[in-house]
């Protein structure tokens, strides 16, 4: 039986590759997107022309009941091996000048995110009684902080932080749940980054590309790595 894992925000980007890299893999795929649809449908083209199956789920992770689209996935289809919690944003601004709206659109949808996602299917993923794998892409932001990123910080440390707990509850269900903080990725987020100031604090010189942080990912679910949970990778090139 073909196990199936959910990628949220998988329409572009890390999501994106992230998706492609576990259908090669051998993984049926659940595709999410909030309003990159036609991205979303090329995505599942994709994946299906590599001969493994992807359905489309479209909803706002930061709305709860939006969210409840899960539940209702997985009593049809059957609930998944591993979700990959992808999907957030920024807003970034100097804090003295930061929005209440830029703040709490940061850190609901990032933090809630993860809420509005994973409470839903982690009884089901218990109930499977058999192994599981939950990733969830934090930041080096999250790990160091960032200038100009007071909001985007906050949640991606609070994620970091939920990891370590809620692993601690899955971890005698064979679930591992990890952590991967990227860097500075050649990524539609990272369109507005300073690229040449971050070039001279990044040992290794370059942006990350998508692909290695879905090469990451894609271990992490693999049976070898059954035995890592409650860490976060960071994949920075040297930043942190």
């Amino acid at each position: 039986m073909v196990n199936t894992v959910l990628v949220t925000g998988s329409s572009r980007g890390i999501g994106k590759a992230t998706a492609l890299r576990l259908a090669q893999d051998g993984y049926n795929i659940v595709l999410h997107c909030r309003s990159g649809s036609k991205g979303a449908e090329r995505v599942k083209q994709s994946i299906e022309n590599l001969g493994r199956q992807a359905r489309i789920l479209q909803f706002d992770i930061a709305d709860r009941t939006a969210a409840e689209n899960l539940l209702a996935d997985v009593e049809e289809y059957g609930a998944y091996y591993g979700v990959v919690c992808n999907a957030g944003l920024a807003r970034d601004n100097a804090f003295p000048a930061m929005s209440g709206e830029d703040w709490d659109l940061v850190v609901h949808t990032n933090l809630d995110g993860f809420f509005n996602i994973l409470n839903p299917l982690t009884m089901p993923m218990v109930r499977r009684r058999k192994p599981g794998r939950i990733v969830v892409l934090s930041s080096a932001s999250g790990m160091i902080g960032n200038r100009g990123q007071v909001n985007y910080s906050a949640s991606k440390a609070g994620l970091i932080g939920a990891c370590k707990a809620l692993s601690l509850e899955l971890a005698k269900r064979a679930i591992t749940f990890n952590c991967v903080a990227p860097g500075l990725i050649e990524t539609d987020m990272a369109d507005e980054a300073p690229v040449e100031a971050a070039m001279k604090i990044i040992p290794a010189r370059r942006m990350g590309k998508p692909e290695e942080i879905a090469a990451t990912i894609s271990f992490l679910l693999s049976e070898d790595a059954g035995y890592i949970t409650r860490q976060v990778i960071a994949v920075n090139g040297g930043l942190c």
